[in-house]
Parts: C-alpha cells; sequence; structure tokens
C-alpha cells in the first residue's frame, strides 16, 4: 500500500468518525438516517450524469451489495437490542478485516504476506479488545456476540463484492454513483411509511445536519473504493476499522448503553 493510499484511507476514517457524530446529534435514529441514507442516494443521482458508466462486469455486484448492505442493517440492530454499542460495534467491525482476509484470498487471489498478516490479526486483536475490555467483570452476552459477528460477517461481504465491482467498473466515481443511487431509497422508504403524514415534520428541523452527514458518509465510501483499485482489499480494511477507536469512544457510546425503543429500528451505519 503506498503512502497516497493509506493516506486516502486514513482520511476516510477521519469523515467516517465525522458523520457518525453527526449522526448521533439527530436524537431520532431513524430520521437521521433516513436523511443520510436519502441524501447519499441524491448525491448518487446528481453523479449519474458525470461519472463513467459502470462496465458491465461490475452489474452484478451492485445490487449484490445493496442486498447485502440491507442484511448488514437488521443484524446490526439486532446486535444492539441483545448487546450495547461499546461491545456489539467493535466485535462487528474488528471481526470484518479478518474475513475480508480470507474472502479476498478465496475471490481475489489476495494473499497477504507475513508482515500484512500479522499487522491485520493485531489490528482485529486490537479492535475486538476494545469490546471485551467492556465485559470485564461480567458474563459474556453469547447471543450479542454472536449477532456481532454475523454483523461482521456481513461487512466483510459488502467490502469484498464492492472491492471486486468496483474494480470491474472501471470507474470507482461511476461505481460510487450507481451504489448510492441503488442502495440509497430503501432506508427513506420505510421511513416514509413508518411516519407517513408526520414525515416532513420530522425531517425539515434536521434536514441542513443530516445532508451534511450524508455527504460526509458519501465522501468516506468514495475514498474507500478509490483505494480498493489501488492496493489489496484486507489491509485496506484493517486500516479502515481503526476508525472504530474513534466511534466507539467512551464518550459516543455511552448512549447506546441501554436499548431502547428507537434503537430497535431497522436503521443503520450504512455504507460504511
Amino acid at each position: 500500500m503506498t503512502p497516497l493510499v493509506a493516506g486516502a484511507v486514513l482520511l476516510a476514517v477521519v469523515t467516517h468518525a465525522s458523520w457518525n457524530a453527526i449522526a448521533h446529534r439527530i436524537p431520532d435514529k431513524l430520521t437521521g438516517f433516513a436523511l443520510i441514507s436519502g441524501g447519499g442516494m441524491l448525491i448518487g443521482l446528481a453523479l449519474l450524469p458525470f461519472t463513467a458508466f459502470p462496465a458491465a462486469g461490475a452489474w452484478p455486484y451492485l445490487p449484490a451489495s445493496a442486498a447485502i448492505h440491507l442484511v448488514y442493517y437488521a443484524l446490526l440492530m439486532r446486535s444492539f437490542r441483545l448487546g450495547d454499542f461499546g461491545q456489539a460495534y467493535p466485535i462487528a467491525r474488528g471481526s470484518a478485516p479478518l474475513l475480508v482476509t480470507v474472502l479476498a484470498a478465496v475471490f481475489a487471489g489476495e494473499v497477504p504476506d507475513g508482515w500484512a498478516t500479522g499487522g491485520i490479526l493485531l489490528s482485529c486483536a486490537g479492535l475486538t479488545g476494545v469490546a471485551l475490555w467492556g465485559l470485564r467483570g461480567r458474563r459474556p452476552d453469547w447471543a450479542a456476540i454472536g449477532a456481532a459477528l454475523a454483523t461482521g460477517a456481513t461487512i466483510a461481504a459488502y467490502t469484498v463484492v464492492d472491492g471486486l465491482g468496483v474494480r470491474a467498473s472501471g470507474s470507482s466515481l461511476g461505481y460510487l454513483a450507481w451504489l448510492m443511487a441503488v442502495q440509497g431509497a430503501a432506508l427513506p422508504a420505510y421511513f416514509l411509511y413508518r411516519h407517513r403524514t408526520a414525515a416532513w415534520t420530522l425531517l425539515r428541523p434536521r434536514a441542513r445536519l443530516g445532508l451534511l452527514g450524508a455527504g460526509l458518509s458519501v465522501a468516506a465510501y468514495a475514498l474507500v473504493l478509490w483505494a480498493q483499485t489501488r492496493a489489496a482489499l484486507a489491509p485496506i480494511a484493517a486500516l479502515r476499522e481503526s476508525s472504530v477507536k474513534l466511534r466507539s469512544h467512551p464518550n459516543n457510546a455511552a448512549s447506546f448503553r441501554a436499548p431502547s425503543r428507537m434503537c430497535t429500528r431497522p436503521v443503520a451505519w450504512a455504507c460504511g
């Protein structure tokens, strides 16, 4: 991985943590993520006329990625219902790079050398250690841990699917635009179904904040997709998941310690 690619991934880490911080400021999580997901869809649609049309080889990956993201959303919310944010999210994100390593070896022929493997293992151990530290003195909730690991599997799956898709597309920006356009409608549609006539009343006060989060979210994933065209998938995943240390800071995680009615809804840490 070149310094330029590493710098892009680290910038994505900061950008991703920033839009998550914005999402935390919106009290109703379904409203917040409907705005962020819908804003991502609008950005994708706006980019379509100005980006290259993805090559034919990318099209099997685009709907597959959108479907995997929906499963990811459901599993992540199940993890939150069974456990708390400070435990579930680091396990989910920390287990993903190791699974990416296996999937990338099988489907992309990318087998890391000894140093890279050691770095990936160290990263996974450090990230899951954040969650294990929170378990000290308590019995593990195996159901919550299992759901978090399943969430990590979906993260690994869409990471590899998008990595292969963006490489086949011939244009990382074109792939991003279509991905956002394809997957961005589901959450806003669910929000409209839930709230119907009250939707605009809920969206309007937070619209600017949500759209700012959408822009940061799209920028973060654009950087990751570009990096995946320049370097192996597993090291990028390991470096990218270092953002868990920012997103799982105790001050941020505290507000998610107790499951609530809001958190039972299928909202998500979209795209990334």
